[in-house]
């Protein structure tokens, strides 16, 4: 692998983000994908190999696999429900080029209720805007083509999918911005569900400031790429050998 190589830079990014998402309790046991479509080959995405955790991932463990479940390059299987999910939404939704699958504590809190939704009552809640679908229907453990389709179907042209009793999905045009909207979806989800466990009643506010502010925010799109990249300066400074490039061995 080149490291200017795009290939290369995505798997770089995936590690990146899968190793910060166990940094903030984002993660499930070996449980839980992250993928992104192929740079300059979209009919194939990159994801977590199953059995890893994900704060041992490194770039040479990414796997990647063609839309029929076939891996192309790696050297681990890639989880079933990975595959039916995410060659799923790659295939029916062009602009998810990243998708993210996580069982977050918060925001699956808010799956398991009923009407969970994130309401309108912070600041990092307005930055959604319009930007969620919500699945009302539990299908089970994701484990066939129709499940992941019928979740694609679910999301629509929304950027994130909140799926009922199971946990969230969240897209986006890079792993910087994807990830950037997972983390602030945690935490509007954890604002929100401290805030109802003291019985009062949520303060939203009205929908035409909570769609200006949504405005505002999207036009601060650095910061998630600031954000991003401070996360890898993090990972260089305390985990060392997370982005090599070959493979570890004994593993």
């Amino acid at each position: 692998m080149l490291a200017n190589d795009p290939v290369t830079q995505a798997r770089i990014d995936l590690t990146t983000a899968l190793r910060a998402a166990a940094r903030h309790g984002l993660n499930e046991g070996v449980c839980n994908h992250f993928s992104m479509a192929v740079p300059g080959r979209e009919d194939l995405f990159l994801v977590n190999p199953q059995g890893l955790h994900w704060s041992e991932i490194t770039p040479s463990d990414i796997v990647m696999a063609d839309g029929d479940g076939n891996i192309v390059e790696g050297k681990y299987p890639v989880e079933p429900t990975a595959f039916y999910i995410h060659a799923r939404i790659h295939a029916g939704n062009p602009r998810a080029k990243v998708v993210l699958h996580t069982h977050m504590p918060y925001a699956t809190a808010l799956t398991s209720i009923r009407d969970g939704r994130i309401e309108m009552c912070t600041q990092n809640a307005f930055r959604y805007w319009g930007r969620i679908a919500y699945d009302e229907m539990y299908g089970g453990v994701a484990l066939s083509n129709d499940e992941g389709e019928r979740m694609c179907r679910a999301m629509g042209d929304k950027d994130i999918l909140f799926l009922r009793n199971h946990g969230v999905i969240v897209s986006g045009p890079t792993v910087a911005q994807a990830y950037d909207d997972l983390y602030y979806l945690e935490r509007a989800a954890m604002v929100q569900v401290l805030a109802m466990q003291t019985g009062r009643e949520l303060h939203n506010i009205d929908e035409a400031m909570a769609e200006h502010t949504a405005r505002q925010i999207a036009g601060e799109a650095q910061q998630a790429f600031l954000h991003f990249e401070s996360l890898k300066r993090m990972l260089d400074r305390d985990e060392a050998g997370w982005s090599r490039l070959t493979a570890v061995e004994g593993r």
